[in-house]
Parts: C-alpha cells; sequence; structure tokens
C-alpha cells in the first residue's frame, strides 16, 4: 500500500487556514454570482455600475478581503501541493518565497486596481 504523504499537519495552522478561506470564498463566490448574475444580468454590467457598488464601503471591504483571502488560498494550495510532491530543501525554500512575492505584488496590484474603482478615496 502506498504511503499517504500531506504537508498539511490535521489541526495544525496551515490546514485550518486553507479551510477557513474555503469556506469564505464559497460565501463569497455565492453572493458574487447572486448579485452578479441573477440580481443583475450581465448585461447590465457597466463600469459605472461597479464604481457605484465598490464605492459602498461594506462592498469595498468584502471585494478587498475576497483578493487577500483568494491569494492566500491559492498560493497556500499550491506550494503545500508542491510540498505534497516532494519538493524538499533549497527548492523548497526558492518557491516559499517566490510564492510568496507573487501573492504580495498579486494583492498590491489588486488593492490599486480596486482603488482606482472606487471614489472613496
Amino acid at each position: 500500500m502506498a504511503q499517504h504523504y500531506s504537508s498539511f499537519d490535521r489541526g495544525g495552522r496551515r490546514w485550518l487556514f486553507q479551510r477557513l478561506t474555503a469556506v469564505f470564498l464559497i460565501g463569497v463566490l455565492a453572493f458574487h454570482f447572486m448579485l452578479l448574475h441573477f440580481v443583475n444580468h450581465a448585461a447590465d454590467i457597466t463600469f459605472l455600475g461597479t464604481q457605484a457598488r465598490m464605492s459602498q464601503v461594506s462592498y469595498f471591504a468584502t471585494m478587498w478581503l475576497f483578493l487577500v483571502t483568494a491569494t492566500f488560498h491559492g498560493v497556500n494550495g499550491v506550494y503545500n501541493a508542491l510540498v505534497n510532491q516532494g519538493l524538499t530543501g533549497s527548492q523548497k525554500n526558492a518557491v516559499k518565497y517566490m510564492l510568496g512575492i507573487a501573492g504580495l505584488l498579486l494583492v498590491v496590484q489588486g488593492t490599486r486596481v480596486s482603488l482606482a474603482m472606487t471614489t472613496l478615496v
């Protein structure tokens, strides 16, 4: 029988954060689909409508938290999948830092775009 290895320690912090971010993402995606696919139809979505939504503090905060949460969830998931495939040593360290930098850049650029889409600032 093949040995099963996981980089997640069941009950550990990374395991918990991966599950918590998944639950948050499911909730925000449900909100997104309901609002932008059922309440407002795709043909009705305009830049001004998007700017109006992004100018509401609660909507802006939700979308920014979605950006940060999705970035963490994705980067953490990719890193752990690579570790599960046997990534070790200096390669593991290099991948960890590269994914961390990529995640940080994604959040910075996403924040810049979010701020450009709002009248809050």
